[in-house]
């Protein structure tokens, strides 16, 4: 495997991880708060959310980058959890709203770019 697909598929696990970290902490919180779940489910969930903030340091390019990235892979994300877990399945809206998303994250965080180095890691 090429350096640049280890990158690739490095960054796209980072994406799930953290991704993982922020919806499933926050549906922990959603638990705890709006259906009466114990204290401890929200503590678990500050520390789960606490995860999330440290998994993106990991990604090799700039904050601003990595953290609007984020922003359209939570949203497809999202989507899948609400299918999954929550069984709501997405109509075409949140359908083509994902689609737009993905292509959000492709161009800002994949679009190569003329830069000499793209992080200082």
């Amino acid at each position: 495997m090429s350096e640049k697909s280890k990158n690739y598929l490095t960054s796209v696990l980072l994406f799930f991880l953290a991704g993982l970290c922020e919806i499933g902490g926050g549906y922990l919180v959603w638990l705890w708060l709006r259906d009466d779940f114990s204290w401890i489910l929200g503590a678990i969930s500050g520390f789960v959310l606490f995860l999330y903030g440290i998994v993106p340091t990991f990604q090799k390019t700039h904050f601003h980058r990595v953290y609007a990235s984020y922003g359209g892979v939570f949203i497809v994300m999202s989507v899948f959890w609400g299918w999954l877990i929550d069984g709501i399945t997405p109509d075409r809206y949140d359908i083509i709203g994902t689609v737009i998303a993905v292509i959000g994250v492709l161009i800002i965080f994949y679009y190569p770019r003329k830069e000499a180095k793209s992080c200082s890691k």
